[in-house]
């Protein structure tokens, strides 16, 4: 029995996105996800403290020195979304300013009816009323406010309607690491986030997305986390005024999450370390998350660091830090699917590394079943070949757009054959294999299953498919003795892009053969005729009839030319 050896590659630098977090602002419920989520389950899977650490020199032409631009976490934001709306003239929350016009109304024993503007001390005037203060009011304050001032005097008999007619519009400055400093207009109650989509958004690569200010007459007067709104859906509402200034700081402190989390990005905070804990908050754990490991610069070394989360409290993430969150768990089972000739379960669970002859033991083959010729599908094995497929297909692509003409009509020549290929390699990357694997009836009960494992009997059959390149493709009732040139004839013979020396008969365990036409059939095989590659480059012909090959065998299909 053959041992097979199976390796399986960690990468720990993934390519990922960026996040920023306040950890002044860590909300109660950070806490509470830890102690009760994936971290309580490390615990029990990792009890003690994994400390191991190494030291790596980087030598001058290491990559590790110049590590992937990532994208920060927050960039996401500024697509033009938030430019192009303009906030709600009617919002409730919106604070009257100097300048906005109220209109306003009075009918009953006293009438009067106009457009009031509100002057720079915040008031607008109501004959036989007076000044009426309304800067600061809410917009969904304003009826209130206005009818009882004028309650004040008309007790009764007198009606009162009063309401913003439009906000006025207003032009910020936006400037600090933005990507288009500059004074943009809008309206008093567009948000931040829609005057920093305006100037193209906060810096990607050196702008922060938790330091932001605005200010107005020198003076802040808001400071703007966007991570409160990424993370947490809250955004404070505030009215603008003609001349704020929108001033985006610089970012201080980054880490970079990778691995086993659903937020693999980098992520800003605004002190010099914070807990493991809550950086993987913000990355958000999958479900089989165990281990972590930390990557950290110290001058011209890289320090690596291996935890359990169940030591994510204790744990502290600087600025710089690369951590690499990991699954370090086997399984304990496998599920095999079984479909065909069966009459038992369609899904069998074994322990992991069990064999093919685990699951024999276990089917239940009809009456026509050929258990003989049991054929194996894996998606590993389908991924593979889909690889293998593509990397065929790009060496074919490369032959083609790279090949030189002597003369005019061969350069002409070379265009249309190129035109044509290129239309077979877009078809061909849409074929997807079906990663069987060939079985040995003879041994194939020492077949190692994985997970995912799909296992067809196929049943006795009286017909021969034939199909491909030929006149008429059909299915033609099994005759013992006749070969595949037989075949062929009865289904109107071959067409007239066939490749005619050879044909491929596929088994019905799954096994291809590329046989002459004298090769006799067996009962349940299949005959696929594949078309014949004519172009004006030997390369090129070649290396169309190996794709074609590959995909015969690896979809049992003969893709057309």
């Amino acid at each position: 029995m053959k041992k097979i050896a199976l390796l399986s590659v960690l990468s720990l630098a993934c390519a990922t996105e960026t996040y920023a977090f306040d950890s002044s602002l860590l909300p109660t419920e950070v806490s509470q996800t830890l102690n009760g989520g994936n971290l309580d389950t490390a615990s029990a899977n990792n009890a003690t403290l994994l400390n191991n650490q190494s030291v790596v020199e980087l030598s001058p032409s290491s990559s590790m020195k110049y590590p992937a631009q990532n994208k920060m976490f927050g960039s996401q934001l500024f697509k033009g979304a938030f430019a192009s709306t303009a906030g709600s003239t009617f919002n409730s929350s919106y604070q009257i300013n100097p300048g906005d016009n109220i209109n306003l109304r009075l009918w009953g024993a006293y009438q009067s009816n106009g457009t009031q503007t509100v002057d720079p001390q915040g008031n607008i005037f109501i004959p036989n009323v007076g000044p009426v203060k309304v800067a600061g009011v809410r917009n969904g304050n304003l009826q209130s406010v206005v009818e009882a001032q004028v309650r004040r005097i008309y007790v009764s008999n007198v009606g009162v309607y009063a309401a913003l007619e439009q906000a006025q519009p207003v032009k910020v400055m936006v400037t600090g690491f933005v990507n288009q400093p500059g004074n943009y207009g809008g309206v008093a109650n567009d948000s931040v986030i829609a005057y920093l989509d305006r100037a193209g958004g906060v810096d990607p690569e050196r702008g922060s997305y938790i330091d932001i200010k605005v200010m107005r007459n020198g003076q802040t007067i808001q400071q703007v986390d966007l991570y409160e709104f990424l993370l947490q859906g809250q955004i404070r509402p505030f009215s603008f005024r003609d001349g704020d200034v929108i001033v985006v700081g610089q970012r201080t402190h980054t880490f970079n999450v990778s691995g086993e989390v659903y937020n693999q990005n980098d992520f800003e905070f605004n002190s010099p370390a914070v807990t493991l804990a809550q950086a993987l908050v913000f990355a958000k754990l999958k479900p089989g998350a165990t281990n972590v490991s930390i990557q950290r610069r110290q001058g011209a070394e890289y320090r690596s660091e291996y935890y359990s989360l169940n030591q994510a409290h204790n744990v502290m993430v600087e600025d710089g830090d690369i951590v690499t969150v990991t699954a370090d768990r086997y399984a304990g089972t496998i599920q095999v699917r079984v479909n065909g000739a069966h009459n038992g379960a369609h899904a069998i669970v074994l322990p992991y590394g069990a064999k093919l002859s685990d699951v024999l033991t276990q089917l239940q083959p009809n009456a026509l079943a050929e258990v003989e010729s049991l054929q194996l599908f894996r998606p590993s094995v389908a991924k593979r070949q889909k690889e293998m497929l593509n990397v065929a297909l790009d060496k074919l692509e490369e032959t083609t757009f790279n090949a030189r003409s002597s003369t005019q009509e061969e350069a002409a020549l070379r265009l249309r054959d190129a035109e044509l290929v290129k239309q077979f390699i877009v078809k061909a990357r849409q074929v997807e294999p079906k990663g069987q694997v060939v079985l040995n009836p003879d041994t194939f009960q020492d077949v190692i299953l994985e997970q995912g494992d799909i296992l067809h009997i196929p049943e006795k059959t009286s017909v021969i498919m034939v199909h491909g390149e030929v006149a008429f493709p059909n299915g033609i009732e099994y005759r013992n003795g006749l070969s595949a040139k037989n075949y062929i004839e009865q289904v109107g013979g071959f067409s007239q892009k066939s490749n005619k020396s050879k044909v491929i008969v596929i088994r019905q365990n799954g096994k291809a053969e590329l046989v002459r036409k004298g090769e006799k059939i067996k009962q349940g095989d299949e005959i696929l005729v594949l078309p014949k590659a004519q172009t004006k480059g030997i390369e090129l012909t070649r290396g169309i009839t190996q794709v074609l090959y590959q995909i015969a065998v690896a979809a049992k299909v003969a893709l057309d030319l």
